[in-house]
């Protein structure tokens, strides 16, 4: 996979790319990761990539000529999928993390300042936002976004069959008799985790975790995420 990133401040991602499963997927040559600067497409000696907008407002629109010519520069004969980061874009979630990491090549592109030209939406495939609140750019969202799908490219983590029973990975459950059983279309948070000591300062590690009883410890880790989704993210277990 590669993932090309056009920002106007390439030196936010110096470092969060050399730690940790980003690194080891980089070092494994599972992905290739690519930070341009914006300006490099810019023609006038200042490298101007912004203006005021027309009818008045306050701040400043990021131009859509340097990202016009940026995007035909780095789209491949291949299908690329071009992603601008953007607040009013679709709210990002694991299930479209799925669907990125599947893509041979996406070029994501960092809003700032006050906004985009609005005609850079006809040169993208859709816009993506990670929440409901206001960054100063796109650059984070594109450093989340990087990492939640990098870690589902197959062969980036050691233990894939962690992705399977990790919060908005894990179905929401339905009764069988009086066995609870996975349901597919709505997810849930992971449940609760611990490890040793099993007594620290009077709290204890649940009996059933203990016990060695896989079929009871997944019943039990059932059960909470339920009870964590409903308590902490009502909306997941809403029908769609």
């Amino acid at each position: 996979m590669k993932i090309e990133i056009l920002t106007l401040f390439p030196e936010m991602f110096k470092g969060p790319f050399d730690e940790s499963i980003v690194k080891r997927a980089i070092d494994k040559k599972l992905v290739e990761i690519n930070i341009y600067n914006l300006r490099k497409w810019t023609k006038d000696k200042h490298r101007t990539v912004d203006d005021r907008p027309f009818g008045g407002g306050a701040g400043m629109v990021m131009m859509v000529e340097p990202i016009d010519r940026a995007l035909r520069d780095l789209k491949t004969k291949a299908k690329s999928k071009i992603i601008l980061l953007s607040p009013r874009g679709q709210v990002y979630n694991q299930q479209k993390a799925k669907q990125l990491s599947k893509l041979d090549h996406s070029i994501l592109v960092c809003g700032h300042y006050e906004g985009v030209d609005e005609r850079v939406s006809e040169l993208v495939d859709e816009e993506i936002s990670i929440g409901d609140y206001v960054l100063t750019g796109g650059e984070i969202p594109a450093l989340a976004v990087v990492d939640s799908v990098v870690r589902l490219i197959p062969k980036v983590l050691e233990k894939p069959e962690a992705i399977e029973k990790e919060s908005f990975s894990i179905h929401s459950p339905s009764r069988r008799g009086n066995a609870l059983t996975l349901r597919e279309g709505k997810s849930l948070l992971e449940y609760p985790q611990y490890t040793r000591p099993a007594d620290y300062k009077g709290g204890k590690v649940p009996e059933v975790l203990l016990s060695g009883n896989h079929k009871k410890i997944d019943e039990w880790r059932l059960k909470k995420s339920l009870e964590l989704t409903k308590r902490n993210r009502p909306d997941l277990l809403k029908s769609k």
